[in-house]
C-alpha cells in the first residue's frame, strides 16, 4: 500500500483479522504504523494505551508512542465513560460487537471530537482490550458535539428502536441497563399488555407515557417510559424513540406508603380506611349480593391480663392469618382496631354452603394457639348481615352485623348469628334505652331502695344495702336487671357507680345527723374500684363534719382482688383508714384465695345466695366460711335467706347476720324507718318464720 492513505473505516476489519486469538502478530502493528488514520489499542482494565501509531500520537498530542503509553487515562476519565468502556468489553466478548460513535477526547485537557470505530482486541494474556480507529475529526459543530456528549453522560436511557425490530441506537445509560441490547422493544416488557397499551396509545396520539415493569440486567425494574413514533434519520424506516427513567425506588416507596395507608400494622389486614374505599368500589362495580361479617375475640382482655400483651398480639396475628386463609381472593379481611375484625364477602348466595364456610372459620379460629411453649385457645362471636352494594349504606350494614354479633354474645359466645329484622327492632329498643339512660345520668333520675340486714345475736336491723332503681320519667320505676347490663356494656356503669356512691354517702350523713343509727352498704363494681374518682369521693366525704365513721360499708366482689396484691392491699388499707368498712360480696363464687384474703383489711364476708338456696346440702361449705371469718375477724352475712329453714340452720350454726326476702324486700327510703321498726319488733318477739314473712 506504500504511503497511500487507506480508505476510512477499512483499517479496523483488517487489523482485527490480523489479531489472532491469544496473541498479537507483529505484522498487525507494522501495518497500523503505516496508516494515516489514528489507530491505538486501549487496555480497558488498566486504563492505558498499549499501542499507538503516529497519527494516534498526534491526535493525543503525545511526543511519541512511549509518552502516550505512559499516560494513565483513568486520571481524567469520568465514571460514565469508565462504565461505558466496561460495557464495551462485555459486548466484545459476548457479541463480537463493533461500535461507531462520536467521542470527545481530552489530550492535555483540550477537547478533540472524533468519530471512532471500536472493536475487541484479544491480548496475549487472554484479556479483552479495545482496538480504536479515529475515522474523522468533527469541527465547527458545537451543537452536535454537545448533544453527543449529553447522550453519553446522561442517566436518562435513550433508545431508538426500529418499529417491530431491533434498536438502531442506544445511549450508554440504556445500553448499561439493558437485559439484552439486541431485543426488540416489546421484548423488554415483563408484562406484554403494558407494551400493547403503550403502542395503542402512541398510534392514536403519536406518543404515550406510562410506568411499566421492564426486564434489565439487574432484574425486573420499574421504568417511567415515554415513547414517540418517528422515522430513523439514516434509513428512513418507521421507528420509536424511547426515553426511560428508573423509578423503582420511588414506585416501591409509593407502593409501601399506599400499603401502610391501607393496612393494619400489626396483622397486615386491611384497615377501616380501605374498607370504606373497597365498599365504594364494589358499589360502583354493581357486583352481586354481598355479606358483611364482624367478629371479635371472646374475653380477649383476659388473655392480655393473664398472658401479657405480647401474647395478645400473637393471638391477634394468628387469628387474622387463619381468617385470611379461609376467604377467597375477592373477599377482604379488615381489622377495625383492638380485637374487632370485619370480612366482606363479595357476590355470594346465602345458603348452606355459605353458612358452612362461616362455621368452618369459627372452628379454625378456635384451634389452640402456641407461642414459645405458651398454649391458649380463643373463640370468637360473629355477626353476619347480607346487603346489596348498590343500595346499602355501610353504616347501616355495620350496625346490623353488630346487632347480630351482640346476639351471639348474649347466646353464650363462640357462635355465628345472622341478622334478622326482629333483631333490628330489639336493637332499636335497646338503643332508645341507652339514650334515655345517658339523659337520666345527667339528670340523676335514680333512687336508692334499701334492703335491711338483721343481726341475729342482737335481734335487730343493723344495716341496709342500698340498691339502685331507675326512676324513668315516663315508665316509672325500672328494676336493675333492665338497665345494669346495658350500663356494663356501654361503660356507663362507672358513672352509675359514682352516682350511687355519692347518693349513699350523702344518705349515711343524713341518717347520722338525724340520729337514725343504721349502717349503709354500697356496691362497688370492679371498674369503679379502678376508677381514680373512687378515692377522691371517699376522701371528700370522710372529712365531712357529720361523716359516720364505721357506718358506710363498701361491697366489692372477689374479682377485684385479682391482680397486683400489694397495690390492692395498699388501696384497701387507705380506704379503711378513711373510716369505711370493706365487705366481700357473693363470697365463695370467685377468687377465694385464702392466703391472700387473710392479708386484706376485710370487715365482712357475704355468703352468696346460691349456697343458702342449697341448704342443708351446702352446709359444710358455709361452715368453712364461718370458720374462716372468725379467723380473720370478719362478720358473716348470709344473703338470699327466703325460708324459716334457712334462717334456723344459720342461727344454729352461729351465722351472725342475715339478709333476704324472708326479712324484707328492698324498700324505698320513705318506708325504711317503719320497715326497720317492724322488723326489730318481729326479731324481739322471735316471730320470723315462713308464715309471717315480712314483705315491706
Amino acid at each position: 500500500m506504500g504511503n497511500e492513505k487507506i480508505k476510512l473505516g477499512t483499517a479496523m476489519p483488517l487489523l482485527s483479522a490480523m489479531a489472532g486469538r491469544g496473541r498479537i502478530y507483529p505484522d498487525s502493528f507494522t501495518v497500523a504504523r503505516r496508516l494515516h488514520a489514528a489507530i491505538w489499542v486501549f487496555d480497558i482494565d488498566n486504563s492505558r494505551i498499549i499501542f499507538a501509531n503516529d497519527a494516534a500520537c498526534h491526535l493525543w498530542q503525545a511526543e511519541n508512542e512511549v509518552d502516550l503509553c505512559n499516560r494513565n487515562l483513568a486520571d481524567d476519565m469520568s465514571s460514565t465513560v469508565a462504565k461505558r468502556l466496561k460495557q464495551y468489553q462485555v459486548d466484545f466478548v459476548a457479541h463480537n460487537a463493533v461500535f461507531d460513535e462520536l467521542w470527545t477526547l481530552y489530550p492535555k485537557g483540550k477537547p478533540e471530537s472524533v468519530r471512532v470505530y471500536f472493536s475487541g482486541f484479544c491480548l496475549p494474556d487472554g484479556r479483552m482490550a479495545m482496538l480504536c480507529e479515529a475515522v474523522s475529526q468533527v469541527k465547527d459543530e458545537p451543537e452536535k458535539l454537545r448533544t453527543a456528549e449529553a447522550l453519553l453522560h446522561t442517566d436518562v436511557m435513550i433508545t431508538l428502536f426500529e418499529k417491530d425490530g431491533a434498536p438502531f441506537y442506544m445511549n450508554p445509560a440504556a445500553r448499561n441497563a439493558a437485559f439484552d441490547p439486541t431485543l426488540k422493544f416489546e421484548d423488554h416488557f415483563v408484562y406484554l399488555p403494558d407494551y400493547d397499551t403503550l403502542i395503542d396509545n402512541a398510534e392514536t396520539s403519536g406518543q404515550h407515557r406510562m410506568v411499566a415493569r421492564v426486564r434489565t440486567n439487574s432484574g425486573p425494574r420499574w421504568y417511567d417510559i415515554s415513547a414517540k413514533l418517528c422515522s430513523d434519520s439514516v434509513t428512513g424506516k418507521p421507528a420509536i424513540l424511547v426515553t426511560a427513567v428508573d423509578v423503582s425506588e420511588l414506585k416501591n416507596a409509593r407502593d409501601k406508603a399506599r400499603y401502610l395507608a391501607d393496612r393494619d400494622q400489626l396483622t397486615g389486614c386491611f384497615n377501616r380506611t380501605y374498607l370504606l374505599q373497597h365498599v365504594a368500589a364494589i358499589q360502583r362495580s354493581k357486583t352481586g349480593r354481598c355479606a358483611l361479617l364482624c367478629f371479635d375475640l371472646d374475653n380477649f382482655k383476659q388473655i392480655n391480663d393473664r398472658l401479657g400483651h405480647q401474647m395478645g398480639d400473637v393471638v391477634l396475628k394468628e387469628v387474622a392469618a387463619r381468617a385470611n386463609k379461609s376467604i377467597r381472593e375477592c373477599d377482604i379481611l379488615v381489622r377495625l382496631g383492638g380485637d374487632e375484625f370485619v370480612i366482606i364477602f363479595e357476590d355470594i348466595a346465602i345458603g348452606t354452603e355459605f353458612s358452612s364456610r362461616i362455621e368452618n372459620l369459627l372452628k379454625l379460629i378456635a384451634q389452640p394457639i402456641t407461642h414459645q411453649s405458651v398454649r391458649t385457645t380463643v373463640t370468637v362471636s360473629m355477626g353476619v348481615t347480607m346487603f346489596s352494594p348498590d343500595t346499602a349504606d355501610l353504616t347501616n350494614v355495620m350496625r346490623e352485623a353488630d346487632i347480630a354479633q351482640y346476639a351471639s354474645k348474649q347466646a353464650g359466645r363462640n357462635r355465628v348469628t345472622f341478622f334478622t329484622e326482629q333483631m333490628g327492632s330489639a336493637a332499636n329498643a335497646r338503643n332508645t334505652i341507652e339514650q334515655e339512660l345517658k339523659t337520666s345520668m345527667e339528670n340523676r333520675n335514680f333512687v336508692l331502695h334499701f334492703q335491711p340486714r338483721v343481726d341475729l345475736a342482737e335481734s335487730r336491723v343493723v344495716s341496709a344495702e342500698a340498691l339502685v332503681r331507675w326512676q324513668h320519667p315516663e315508665r316509672g320505676l325500672i328494676m336493675p336487671n333492665e338497665f345494669i347490663p346495658i350500663c356494663e356494656e356501654t361503660g356507663m356503669i362507672e358513672e352509675l357507680g359514682q352516682l350511687v356512691l355519692e347518693m349513699g354517702c350523702e344518705q349515711a350523713i343524713a341518717w347520722h345527723k338525724s340520729g337514725f343509727d343504721i349502717e349503709i352498704s354500697l356496691n362497688i363494681s370492679p371498674r369503679q374500684f379502678d376508677d381514680e374518682r373512687l378515692m377522691q369521693s371517699l376522701r371528700k366525704y370522710s372529712v365531712h363534719p357529720e361523716f359516720p365513721s364505721g357506718k358506710i360499708e363498701l361491697e366489692i366482689t372477689e374479682n377485684v382482688l385479682i391482680g397486683d396484691h400489694d397495690h390492692i392491699e395498699n388501696k384497701l388499707e387507705a380506704i379503711a383508714q378513711l373510716g369505711y368498712r370493706i365487705a366481700i360480696d357473693d363470697f365463695g363464687t370467685g377468687y377465694s384465695n385464702l392466703s391472700y384474703i387473710s392479708r386484706f383489711p376485710l370487715n365482712c364476708l357475704k355468703i352468696d345466695q346460691s349456697f343458702i338456696n342449697q341448704l342443708p346440702k351446702s352446709g359444710p361449705i358455709i361452715d368453712l366460711i364461718l370458720t374462716l371469718a372468725r379467723q380473720i375477724g370478719a362478720t358473716v352475712v348470709a344473703e338470699g335467706v327466703e325460708t324459716a329453714e334457712h334462717l334456723d340452720w344459720l342461727a344454729d350454726h352461729d351465722c351472725e347476720q342475715v339478709q333476704g326476702y324472708l326479712l324484707s324486700r328492698p324498700v324505698p327510703l320513705e318506708r325504711l324507718e317503719s320497715t326497720v321498726e317492724q322488723l326489730n319488733a318481729k326479731c324481739k318477739s322471735n316471730a320470723l318464720n315462713a308464715d309471717t314473712r315480712f314483705t315491706g
